[in-house]
């Protein structure tokens, strides 16, 4: 129990030395073979590494694997997180321990620094390397020959020779078998069938103290040499690995005649020891080996067992005859200390004698210590660089001193030779960390040559010696300053690219590396301007343009060379100054203007608008028209263009000059533009018909015309455009019973009803078309003439209807039942007898409404008389119809004045002369013709259209109409039925007529019609025949 407490304590006080000492252990079992980037482990985690929030660390917590320069790490430290991962070097047990039997004693060895120094700690990391089956069993010959006696006793052993396999434990060699030939009907374990298919030989294995396994052959029948002197078998051999390899030899069996005793050796386990700078030559052993035969039989033959390494068997010799053993190679302690030498010796009988024998070399102070320095900071160029302001105890490197020879040969001290402000801390057995041990100072010294002296104990001692530089850096606490903290500049643009724009400088207390500037751009700085590193000159890379930017200010950085650098700035501001190379713009290269043709003479055209990029004068345009001067003027500060002419579309629809812009420059530049004014169209034309080319052509319609059918059709054109050229039709007289219908669009006239027998005769529509102009419309009327009927018998007749219709006013609706010259006496009969008891009574009503008025009245009656009543042949053999409504007045306001209307035709002896009179109001006279001026032509007549009222003062063949009036009447008031000229002449009259009616039988009555533009005659009318 002392015993082991004792144990205990000593344990711990070595840990608390070690922790002490900055120094930890860590032990890892790895597989060999592993691949790359396996995890093996977590020093972090594994060492319980826990930081201290007081302690400020200088750096991140860094792990830094410490090796050897030009060695090949078999793993890989992440130097973040402290894991441990393998490395693209794989890990091979066999090569890397060479020799080594235990499985426990392959390490492989690897030093890590924690840094950074304020939890600075060596951790030495033991990787424990497990073997895998990754090598096969091999026999020493691919053909293994064995002699066995021919008397050779049933259940003999004879040694077969071992396989050979570098693994170890349960992937070593395991088992051995006798594998029966392809050809043999049955296989039996251990055995092989021989031609007669007995079993002959067996196999058994058997295990030495060491743990080999060795194959054993056995005789299971009597042999014969004379009747089979040669067997010929296959012997596999399997390890125990997951999955088993295995390889196979071919085992050849002589059978030879009697030899039944074997050598035997005097010792089978001899030990001796022999020093290591042994000659070549030396006596390790004799062996000694008696045999009871004679003659031949008792010779016997001394050689080694396949069995042993191969190192044993290039270092030592044995005489075959003698049994010496002698050094046939010069001995290394240091590459192995023990060689263990398996002797066999035969007489020729089967089972030859064994003895083995252990050489154990013996350590001399034949080898120097040597110095393995593994940089914890990484050396450039063989110096490493040091800081002026590193701390105490900033470690450097791992010193680690090896000596080969054993025991006090290879004991080792480690030192300096003279004093400098570094020192050698042990941390491990032969290991030191070299730190610092005072502050440094760049000043006072700037470079230290270290020399590391190794010294054994051997005697004499032997020494070895390195050389480690250390320099001191000097550190950059001085930052550049620029001689002007704020640099203005002034360049006129349009520069020479490279143009040099001034030379920046600065100074810096630092030497060396630290007071080398360069000069730098800030990022602000545009890429126009470039700036030498090394001149700090600045230059402008490409040329200038005020326009675009008038004004540069960036920042200019002094920079050192240092670790970590310090750097300055300054602002540098550029003015550019301006220069006239930019000519006038125009906003647009062709500018259209659109003005209405009543534009004014002098209004406003439109505005041109010029720029120059320029400035102060240079930007001061004027501008000026180079052609159409005549009909433009421009003001050549504003731009405003105005016309010194009126517009006619219809003679001019656009005009197009140039205008030309000057700048102040002394250099003066120029540009101009094309303007296209187009005069936009004003409603001020009115429709012209084509269709029908005369108001006096007529269609038939046949009696058989379904309803729906195109019967005519008008159209018109307008010499205006856009919308006061769209057109629209529409019957506005003549179709009172509503027979006929318009498209609107098309103007084609349809038969809206069935024809029955009181349509047929003549019908005159009153078409009317007025254009959509803005912002008021514009019309025409025409007559359309459809004879209804189902021939055309007689052309004269017909147009003898249409003549008179002509004669009738347009917004008096006219039709004509009559189909034969018979029916139109009659029609003329009852009309005079209508016409003449209206007659009558007429004038009976006039005188007595006469007698009751004074006279000076009657005479302003008769003055102001007007006539305004034709007579038309009606449409219809309708009975008259007398008015019976009647307004009630006072005598003074119901003055009537007396028309006569007179028509005489003497060339024809069919027409009657009819006299009427037509009474009109006084007051609704003198209104209407007050305000209406008959001397002046409506303004929606075309120039050159005729006054319709020309028609009854021409000689055309047409009935004459005589008014005569008490009072005579100026002839220009005649202006309520306008003249239908003969060919492509259109009727103009009011905005729209109302629809005349007639309610008298006789075809020549007058009958009551109004004109909602004109005048209106409210009252009836009275005809009479003379």
């Amino acid at each position: 129990m002392d015993l082991l407490s004792g144990t205990y304590l000593l344990a711990v006080l070595l840990a608390c030395i070690v922790f002490q000492s900055g120094a930890q252990e860590k032990n890892y079992t790895v597989r060999e073979e592993l691949p790359e980037n396996v995890l093996i482990g977590n020093l972090l985690k594994d060492l319980n590494l826990t930081l201290d929030p007081d302690v400020p660390l200088s750096s991140p917590l860094q792990f830094k694997l410490v090796y050897k320069t030009g060695d090949v790490p078999l793993v890989r430290v992440e130097e973040n997180t402290g894991e441990i991962f393998t490395a693209a070097n794989r890990i091979d047990r066999e090569k890397l321990c060479a020799g080594i039997v235990s499985e426990n004693r392959c390490f492989y060895e690897v030093e890590v620094a924690v840094l950074p120094d304020e939890v600075f700690r060596l951790v030495k990391i033991r990787f424990l390397i497990e073997d895998i089956n990754d090598n096969a069993p091999l026999f020493p010959s691919t053909v293994i020959n064995i002699s066995i006696p021919e008397n050779t006793a049933i259940n003999s052993r004879y040694s077969v020779p071992s396989a050979i396999d570098p693994d170890i434990g349960v992937n070593g060699i395991q088992h051995y078998e006798l594998l029966k030939p392809k050809t043999a009907p049955k296989r039996t374990f251990g055995s092989i069938t021989n031609d007669q298919g007995q079993n002959v030989f067996g196999l058994d294995i058997t295990e030495t103290p060491e743990g080999d396994k060795w194959p054993q052959l056995i005789v299971q029948q009597i042999l014969d040499r004379e009747q089979k002197d040669t067997y010929v078998m296959k012997i596999k051999v399997e390890d125990g690995g997951s999955p088993p390899r295995s390889s196979t030899a071919i085992l050849q069996v002589t059978v030879t005649d009697v030899n039944d005793n074997r050598p035997v050796f005097k010792e089978n386990d001899v030990e001796v020891s022999v020093p290591e700078n042994a000659p070549v030559g030396t006596s390790v052993s004799q062996l000694h080996a008696t045999d009871a035969d004679l003659g031949s039989n008792a010779q016997i033959h001394f050689y080694f067992s396949n069995q042993i390494s191969s190192l044993a068997k290039r270092l030592f010799a044995i005489d075959n005859t003698t049994g010496l053993i002698t050094i046939r190679e010069p001995l290394d302690r240091e590459e192995s200390p023990v060689h263990k030498l398996t002797v066999l010796a035969s007489d020729g009988s089967s089972t030859p004698s064994r003895a083995t024998v252990t050489v154990n070399v013996t350590d001399i102070n034949d080898n120097v210590p040597s110095i393995d320095t593994r940089y914890i900071i990484n050396p450039v160029n063989g110096t490493v660089l040091l800081s002026e302001k590193a701390p105490l105890n900033t470690k450097i490197a791992l010193i680690t001193v090896m000596d080969k020879d054993a025991d006090q040969n290879g004991k080792v001290t480690c030192f300096t030779d003279h004093d400098v402000p570094f020192r050698l801390k042990p941390v491990f057995d032969n290991q030191f960390l070299l730190e610092t041990a005072t502050f440094l100072d760049y000043e006072a010294t700037r470079e230290y040559a270290i020399k590391i002296v190794a010294s054994d104990s051997g005697k004499p001692p032997l020494n070895q010696s390195a050389m480690l530089l250390i320099k001191i850096k000097d550190e950059n606490d001085n930052a550049p300053v620029f001689t002007q903290p704020i640099i203005g500049l002034s360049i006129p643009e349009n520069n020479a690219p490279g143009t040099q724009l001034t030379k920046i400088s600065a100074t810096d207390a630092d030497s060396g590396r630290n007071a080398e500037i360069s000069y730098i751009l800030g990022s602000d700085a545009p890429p126009i301007f470039n700036l030498d590193r090394r001149t700090g000159i600045l230059t402008a890379v490409r040329k200038l343009d005020r326009e675009k930017q008038d004004r540069y200010s960036f920042t200019v950085l002094a920079k050192d060379n240092g670790m970590p650098p310090l750097q300055t700035n300054a602002t540098v501001t550029v003015s550019v100054l301006d220069q006239n190379d930019n000519s006038p713009a125009f906003t647009h290269n062709e500018y259209n203007f659109y003005v209405p043709e009543n534009l004014p003479m002098y209004g406003t055209v439109g505005l041109i608008t010029v720029t120059d990029a320029d400035a102060g004068d240079n930007a001061a345009v004027t501008l000026s028209i180079l052609n159409g001067r005549d009909n433009f003027i421009i003001d050549p500060l504003t731009g405003v263009i105005r016309p010194n002419i009126t517009f006619d579309r219809e003679q001019q629809g656009s005009y197009t000059f140039q205008v030309k812009a000057v700048d102040g420059g002394r250099l003066q530049r120029s540009s101009t533009a094309k303007v296209t004014i187009n005069v936009v169209d004003v409603n001020d034309n009115r429709p012209v018909f084509v269709i029908p080319s005369s108001n006096y052509s007529y269609e038939l319609v046949p009696t058989s015309a379904s309803p729906g059918s195109v019967v005519t059709r008008v159209f018109a054109v307008d010499n205006d455009t856009g919308m006061n050229a769209e057109l629209r039709y529409s019957i506005i007289g003549g179709n009172a019973r509503g027979l006929f219908t318009i498209d609107q669009l098309t103007g084609n006239i349809t038969l809206k009803e069935k024809v029955i027998a009181s349509d047929h005769g003549l019908h005159r529509l009153v078409i009317k078309v007025n254009d959509l102009g803005q912002p008021e419309s514009l019309y025409t009327i025409a007559l359309v003439h459809l004879f209804v009927n189902e021939t055309v018998t007689n052309s004269s007749y017909v147009q003898e209807l249409v003549r008179r219709n002509m004669e009738t006013p347009v917004g008096q609706n006219i039709g004509d039942g009559e189909i034969t010259p018979q029916t139109n006496d009659y029609v003329k009969i009852i009309i005079a007898i209508i016409a003449g008891t209206m007659t009558v009574i007429l004038v009976i009503f006039v005188t007595a409404l006469v007698r009751c008025r004074q006279t000076p009245r009657h005479k302003v009656v008769q003055k102001n008389k007007q006539s305004g009543e034709w007579v038309s042949p009606n449409q219809e053999n309708r009975q008259i119809k007398k008015k019976k409504k009647k307004k009630k007045r006072s005598p003074k306001s119901l003055l009537l004045n007396f028309v006569t209307i007179e028509e005489s035709k003497p060339d024809d002896p069919g027409h009657e002369h009819i006299n009427g009179t037509l009474d009109i109001p006084v007051e609704l006279e003198e209104q209407t013709m007050g305000k209406y001026n008959w001397a002046t032509t409506p303004t929606t007549f075309k120039p050159d259209s005729p006054d319709l009222a020309k028609h009854y003062k021409s000689a055309s063949p047409q009935p004459t109409f005589q008014i005569k009036p008490e009072t005579p009447v100026p002839p220009k008031k005649h202006h309520v039925i306008q003249e239908l000229p003969l060919d492509n002449t259109f009727v103009v009259g009011c905005d729209s007529l109302s629809k005349c009616s007639s309610s008298s039988s006789d075809p020549y009555s007058v009958s009551e019609c109004s004109c909602q533009g004109g005048f209106k005659t409210p009252g009836p009318i009275h005809t009479r025949q003379l």
